[in-house]
């Protein structure tokens, strides 16, 4: 999730679980080739296993970024080519890309001839009116034979005109038959489902048919959703932290990029979401959405922020 997913949010994610696999945003390549390249490559070593998305449509470059997220130390190289945005089809890249199975297996060839992890595809079940199961099968085949063998599927097609972003995740109906019936017809790879999930307990009947499954919206939107995943998926029974905990597991992460110069808002804005549904959860979002953004904010704001959580799970708050 472009802007959304950074290092400090799969950060967050990794003190909740201790398995899930996490990616990275969307990192265009051109940006990696031109822009600040340390900035997107980086992240802590807590967060493995994690993955770098890139979004892209030159074979040489993406071989030359891929290399370069192996070297930082990268556990996969995904490329995104499920992402509808208009932005993203001006640079030619994402969802438009479908249309173009030989040039994505142009790519996925040379990224997988640079690198030694995994080279993995993030796709639609169509894109407009080229959304027959045929047209996603003679996808994944035609990329399946470049190297690739991790499929990740949103299963609902995108519309390249007329839907923004949002819609494109709301409007097209699901059909998680579909991603079923693609594992069916290709049970040597890997398929992982994407899209409309938020309960946890779906997305586990899921892998009783397939290969995994990858929460994104939902999981920002409550990143407390996923302290059940460790037990649910991976058969781990070790106690779930607690949000307090959690929070006071980032102080260490907080500490080392407040001295690095990160403004402390661009990093408390992943944490907003995590007392939601709690009692108290829109005072902690707003206590920190009134506080974190000034220029001195440090962590005596998240201090202050638990202390008024404390309050309210005692009933002292009104």
């Amino acid at each position: 999730m472009m802007e959304r997913t950074d290092r400090h949010f799969r950060y967050l994610l990794r003190l909740i679980s201790r398995h899930a696999y996490l990616y990275t945003e969307m990192v265009p390549a051109q940006a990696l080739l031109h822009g600040d390249r340390d900035r997107w490559l980086r992240f802590d070593p807590a967060e493995h296993p994690v993955a770098l998305q890139l979004g892209g449509d030159d074979p040489a470059a993406l071989a030359r970024c891929a290399r370069w997220a192996e070297e930082a130390g990268y556990d996969e190289v995904n490329l995104n080519v499920g992402c509808p945005s208009e932005r993203v089809q001006a640079g030619r890249f994402g969802a438009c890309l479908m249309l173009e199975p030989a040039r994505v297996s142009e790519c996925v060839a040379a990224m997988a001839a640079a690198v030694t992890v995994p080279v993995t595809v993030k796709t639609r079940t169509g894109v407009d009116h080229h959304d027959g199961y045929e047209v996603l099968r003679d996808f994944v085949a035609q990329v399946a034979a470049a190297g690739c063998r991790i499929f990740i599927v949103h299963a609902r097609k995108a519309w390249l005109k007329g839907l923004s972003p949002k819609e494109n995740r709301q409007v097209p109906p699901l059909d998680y038959d579909r991603v079923v019936r693609l594992k069916r017809d290709f049970p040597h790879l890997e398929i992982i489902v994407n899209g409309g999930l938020n309960d946890l307990g779906q997305a586990r009947r899921l892998t009783e048919v397939l290969d995994g499954v990858m929460i994104g919206r939902a999981a920002y939107d409550d990143p407390y959703l996923l302290s059940e995943a460790d037990r649910l998926f991976y058969g781990d029974e070790r106690p779930v932290p607690g949000r307090e905990e959690v929070v006071r597991g980032m102080f260490p992460h907080l500490a080392r990029e407040l001295n690095a110069g990160v403004r402390l808002n661009a990093m408390t804005r992943h944490l907003l979401n995590l007392y939601r549904g709690r009692p108290g959860g829109r005072a902690w979002r707003r206590f920190l959405s009134d506080n974190a953004h000034r220029p001195d904010a440090g962590l005596a704001v998240l201090e202050q922020a638990l202390e008024h959580m404390s309050a309210h799970s005692l009933g002292r708050v009104a």
